[in-house]
């Protein structure tokens, strides 16, 4: 299930990308020839004016085909095609696609805080929260309450041995139980998904000083809501936030890079992605369209970073032929282009290999 999830937020993401340089080109006048859903081979199409509306077999995702990205391609019609326009008009058409994730994200943002999302009722967090349980934020691998099966997004609402019962209200209420019973079975009862189980813990002691414990984080999470225009604003903001410290971890990865101290451990591929997805999933739906407006965010930064095959490498050349007043020629284009492809294949290799490797 998670892998379809994942599939869906790359479809959506990638066509709203694609659908940002379609709207903008269209808008400009310039020819755009295909407007794709999902990848070839093609199941059916249709035209619509001079556009081709192609739906594919690979549901990945989508692309576009403008008239003249490519000057060789350009053999009539040349007012109409990318060359011919202006620097500025060309840069449009480049960015729109990552101003399109940005404004995807907001708008799942927005939509998560009116729908309502989990939040920590902690009051020095500064707002107010509904409906407040006992939620497994964390949980140490090996240790019991992994062994146990218990997962981040687990509500935790009852601890009891052979003599107690007792209702959980609060952290201190589950650690305070566990805490005085190492090496003693305690049935903990918790709610997975909507879905009410109870399993059998051994608290043990070395995980936190002085007392047993079964290994997992903890808070109590309730539910976060604003009305509609609150909502937008506060959405704003967010997107702001969470864009500025993506561009910031991002830059910063890139610099640890080029000195050879970058922490590769730390960056994630497709297959890391998938159980990020099924733990948002275990959380709400709410946190899947967090999830994904975060992952669109990843996608428009990335996107625009000044190198070849991508969004930000092609306007830089835009840039450079606006300085130097000609065009860059297309063979020196095409052939960084192509360079800059194979460097960001060999990396997601790497990544995903090294997802695989943590999955053991």
């Amino acid at each position: 299930m998670s892998i379809i999830i994942f599939l869906a937020i790359l479809f959506i993401l990638v066509l709203v990308h694609e659908f940002g340089h379609f709207i903008v080109a269209k808008r400009a006048g310039i020819r755009v020839d295909e407007f794709a859903f999902g990848f070839p081979p093609r199941l059916f199409s249709i035209k619509k004016g001079e556009t081709t509306y192609s739906f594919n077999a690979l549901p990945i995702g989508g692309y576009v085909k403008i008239y003249g990205e490519n000057p060789d391609d350009v053999t009539h019609d040349r007012k109409r095609s990318f060359t011919a326009q202006s620097r500025l008009t060309q840069a449009r058409v480049i960015v729109a696609g990552v101003v399109f994730n940005i404004l995807l994200a907001w708008l799942l943002i927005s939509s998560t805080l009116m729908i309502g999302i989990p939040a920590s009722s902690d009051p020095e967090a500064g707002y107010v929260v509904q409906n407040a349980r006992l939620m497994v934020i964390e949980v140490q691998k090996g240790k019991p309450a992994d062994l146990a099966h218990l997962v981040p997004g687990d509500y935790i609402t009852q601890v009891s041995d052979e003599s107690v019962v007792l209702p959980i209200t609060a952290p201190e209420d589950l650690s305070g139980f566990i805490g005085t019973r190492e090496g003693k079975p305690v049935t903990v009862t918790y709610e997975h998904r909507g879905e009410q189980k109870s399993v059998v813990i051994n608290p043990v002691s070395g995980i936190v000083e002085d007392r047993a414990a079964i290994g997992i984080a903890m808070d109590m999470v309730g539910t976060y809501r604003l009305p509609p225009h609150k909502a937008l604003y506060e959405g704003v903001k967010k997107t702001y936030e969470y864009t500025q410290m993506t561009a910031v971890g991002i830059l910063g990865f890139i610099r640890d890079a080029v000195v050879g101290s970058a922490d590769f451990t730390q960056v994630t591929g497709p297959v890391g992605i998938v159980r990020a997805v099924d733990d948002a999933a275990g959380v709400g739906f709410t946190n899947i369209l967090l999830f994904t407006a975060l992952i669109s965010i990843n996608l428009a930064v990335i996107n625009i970073l000044p190198f070849p095959a991508l969004d930000g490498g092609r306007l830089l050349f835009i840039i450079i032929e606006a300085v130097i007043r000609r065009q860059i020629p297309v063979k020196v284009a095409n052939g960084l282009n192509i360079v800059g492809f194979a460097l960001l294949m060999l990396m997601m290799v790497a990544v995903t290999w090294h997802d695989i490797v943590k999955l053991s």
